[in-house]
């Protein structure tokens, strides 16, 4: 039976780098009977770390509670300040910690639709019975003795749900693509190699709701016919890799994995990968040359993984947030999430908001919900920024594979399309807030020298072409350009684009493009310019 009174102590990386895990052996060792501690995943406001969140009997859990069954909320406590934590727990203790209390009717908070994240800081990710208890494999246990797998994949192409790893590829004719090939082995990836620069969306998931992952993966398997399966997680995530671990040896010894699930006909082998932390691994080809043993590096396309993937076989390969959206969409039906959002980008996006903003943090909005919205409502902007916007000049999206929004367009709705339009992209939702006084060029030179780095150095134009565009944009930070080395950054930016073999080097351009397109007068200012006698 669960203790009248929970303390919930986020236990995701950045509250634990905060020291959240003293704290909450602190709370363990001060709280007495009838008062809970328990470790949760992510509480979302990472940049007030460590959280602990206080749920007592009687109090709200709607709407204006913030993250669901939140009822208090206090950032950046200490160890010593653990009896008097207690103590607010049980009435007691006045006005103390008051100026750790936060405010769950703020923005950061309210405005929040969490569809893939509703149980992530409500759970502790180490405890089965825990998510069992709040809904987890319910959908899987459903499908499987009600459902066919036409059915399952009907829901998903009725909820427009599309990749959330970047592509936008629609999710339910990708399903379609691998169910309907000639009769044979298929297989079943999840893509948890997130590897951007200030992207932790699918880490907060896999630390907080690994159960949640493992469910919409069974789903997805059951949907096209597969009976084996990889995780391909970073060895960057250790923690995400302990619990995830952790949640695949309860799954099979509670008969949710393996052969069969919950005594129907359906029989699934789920195995974990730790990749070495490539970010090409990222790309869906040198993923699987990855899980095979082998050199991370592309192939050309098509065929398509969908069609001739691991091993061979017709392999579905979707991200963490995609996978992780299944569960609701099963739950609550196809219409209800595409209601959510736009005509063509339907459902909620997570964001990972982090750079010169207030309150940096996981964010989870409904697709077409403005970038000054998330930036500066819920982010709360540039702290102490001032005029029209607040300080901020620009927003990157999308990684190293994205592009910067100026200020003057952050009433862009984030969508696939729209961003598109820009010269930037979704990506997996990494978004990064740039202070006015941040060099562009010096930003896009960050950006293609991380490219360099992780070239796979298969093709010419991506292995030679993002060195030469890194010694181009360094004259520029330098401020000892030309003209010609202007016109030359921009040809060899299409050239690499244009020629590149896989998606990192046809994106690598984008950042260098973006900031041309908007902040060109940065590049002249650079330049030496020749003057006429």
């Amino acid at each position: 039976m669960a203790d009248p009174v929970q303390l919930r102590c986020c236990g995701a990386s950045g509250c634990r780098a905060a020291g959240s895990e003293v704290l909450r052996q602190a709370l363990e060792q001060a709280a007495p009977a009838g008062v809970g501690v328990k470790s949760v995943g992510c509480l979302r406001l990472c940049g007030r770390g460590p959280l602990v969140a206080i749920d007592r009997p009687g109090e709200s859990s709607g709407p204006d509670a913030g993250p669901p069954g939140d009822s208090l909320l206090f950032g950046e406590l200490r160890p010593s300040e653990a009896e008097a934590l207690v103590a607010l727990a049980l009435g007691e203790g006045g006005g103390a910690l008051a100026d750790r209390q936060l405010d769950l009717r703020q923005p950061f908070f309210a405005l929040q639709h969490p569809v893939v994240l509703e149980s992530c800081g409500l759970i502790d990710p180490t405890n089965l019975d825990d998510a069992l208890a709040h809904g987890a494999y319910g959908q899987l246990r459903r499908v499987l003795q009600e459902c066919s797998p036409e059915q399952v994949r009907e829901q998903v192409k009725r909820s427009g749900l599309r990749g959330r790893g970047g592509a936008g590829y629609p999710t339910g004719l990708k399903w379609d693509t691998v169910a309907l090939q000639p009769p044979g082995p298929r297989l079943v990836v999840c893509n948890a190699d997130e590897g951007d620069p200030g992207a932790f969306m699918d880490r907060s998931v896999l630390e907080g709701d690994p159960h949640r992952l493992i469910e919409g993966l069974a789903i997805a398997a059951f949907a096209v016919g597969a009976e084996q399966g990889f995780v391909y997680v970073r060895a960057e995530y250790p923690l995400a890799i302990e619990r995830l671990r952790l949640a695949l040896e309860q799954a099979r010894r509670h008969g949710l994995l393996g052969a069969p699930i919950d005594g129907s006909g359906f029989q699934l082998q789920l195995e974990l990968r730790v990749g070495a932390g490539a970010y090409v691994c990222g790309e869906e080809t040198a993923l699987l040359a990855s899980i095979q043993g082998e050199r991370g590096t592309p192939r050309p396309r098509p065929p398509f993984p969908a069609e001739v993937g691991l091993c061979g076989a017709p392999t579905l390969i979707n991200n963490v947030e995609t996978l992780a959206a299944i569960p609701a969409i099963l739950r609550r039906g196809g219409d209800w999430y595409a209601a959510i959002g736009t005509e063509g980008s339907k459902g909620t996006k997570v964001f990972s908001l982090s750079g010169a903003v207030l309150n940096p943090g996981l964010v989870e909005v409904p697709m077409g919900t403005s970038l000054r919205t998330v930036v500066q409502t819920i982010g709360g902007g540039v702290p102490g920024g001032t005029g029209a916007h607040g300080g901020v000049k620009a927003v990157q999206t999308g990684g190293p594979s994205g592009g910067c929004i100026p200020a003057p367009l952050l009433d862009t709705p984030v969508d696939y399309e729209r961003l598109r339009e820009l010269g930037s992209m979704l990506g997996s939702g990494g978004l990064v807030v740039m202070g006015e006084t941040t060099s562009m060029p010096a930003l896009a030179r960050y950006f293609m020298g991380f490219n360099v780095n992780e070239s796979c150095g298969k093709c010419l134009p991506c292995r030679a072409g993002t060195v030469q565009l890194a010694q181009l944009l360094d004259r520029f930070v330098a401020r000892r350009a030309t003209l010609a080395d202007l016109e030359r950054l921009e040809e060899l930016c299409h050239m690499v684009g244009a020629t590149s073999l896989c998606g990192l080097g046809k994106a690598a351009p984008n950042p260098v493009l973006s900031t041309l397109r908007y902040f060109r007068h940065e590049y002249l200012a650079a330049c030496l310019l020749e003057v006429t006698p």
